[in-house]
């Protein structure tokens, strides 16, 4: 399956689970009149509202490059991300409120029941499936649309344990461990928010990656057995996926083809690293007197990409 499909099926499958939930806790919540319960079956509502919007962002980020759009569409996922920030931000705000104004007020509503503890435990176990189906397609496929959606989903897991905790709590007689669980949890949501934006902020700004993966462009580079040195190695993201410019030392004595061949080796060398969209590599011929010292090269070229235990971090 290629990345536009793997993608899509993620989405699809998010949005009929944030459906089905959203159903499940709110037949619970019109039965019972449980606050817990509601509270969950209003954030599951939303969830699907913004599946929906994510949906339509990850199809536009996997159409094909166009007249308009050379490179594709995929600089619009940090977007997408960003917006499920926000609903991550919304619903901890709204969950901290809500269970402070509950608090204050002394009305903690009414047991759910057995009903209840179904629906939440339910909702724990297919979110934590989702989490988990979201991280792994999402890394893989270099998506952070669907890191952040994982990340979301796992929230989830936190605030459906809250209101498990308080809906135990109302049938042990202890009614207001629901609200106090819930303000704990809310902290959690919003601190999560703040890694998506930290994230996708840096996709929007051009920031650089991170050392393993420069690292491995620099030794990739210098990998073919005629390129004597590089320098100058820029790389930043340009969405979620890198640029990569650098210019290569060779011996001047080459003929103009050969020297051709040794830049189209390495460019096509670097673009097959996963997370490497464009490079472009200038050529330094010795006698022009252009090789430099070049600090980052020299300690990247001794940089262990996979931190020396064979694993990327």
């Amino acid at each position: 399956m290629d990345r536009t499909q793997a993608i899509r099926r993620v989405g699809f499958v998010v949005l009929a689970a944030n459906l089905l939930l959203a159903v499940g806790k709110g037949t619970v919540w019109w039965s019972t009149g449980s606050l817990a319960v509601g509270s969950e079956a209003v954030n599951s509502l939303s969830d699907s509202i913004y599946s929906i919007i994510i949906l339509a962002g990850l199809y536009l980020t996997t159409k094909p490059p166009d007249f308009e759009h050379p490179h594709g569409h995929e600089r619009i996922e940090p977007f997408v991300a960003l917006f499920v920030a926000v609903g991550v931000f919304a619903a901890g705000g709204a969950i901290l409120w809500q269970s402070t104004v509950r608090i204050l007020e002394g009305s903690y509503g009414s047991p759910a029941g057995t009903y209840g503890v179904l629906v939440l435990v339910a909702a724990a176990v297919i979110k934590f499936g989702l989490y988990r189906y979201c991280q792994r397609v999402g890394k893989n496929r270099n998506s952070p649309a669907l890191v952040a959606a994982g990340l979301d989903n796992r929230n989830d897991i936190l605030t459906a344990g809250a209101a498990l905790v308080g809906v135990l709590g109302a049938q042990a007689g202890y009614p207001i461990l629901d609200p106090l669980a819930a303000m704990v949890v809310s902290i959690g949501i919003i601190y999560t928010g703040y890694e998506i934006v930290r994230d996708n902020v840096n996709y929007l700004v051009g920031a650089a990656p991170p050392e393993y993966l420069r690292a491995l462009i620099i030794q990739t580079a210098l990998s073919h057995p005629d390129v004597k040195g590089a320098h100058d190695v820029v790389a930043h993201y340009v969405g979620p996926e890198v640029d990569v410019s650098l210019h290569i030392e060779v011996e001047g004595d080459m003929t103009v083809t050969e020297a051709h061949e040794i830049e189209s080796w390495v460019v096509q060398a670097i673009r097959n690293i996963d997370e490497v969209d464009d490079v472009f590599v200038h050529v330094d011929p010795k006698e022009l007197g252009e090789w430099k010292e070049d600090d980052e090269t020299e300690r990247f070229t001794t940089f262990s990409p996979d931190g020396g235990d064979g694993k990327r971090p």
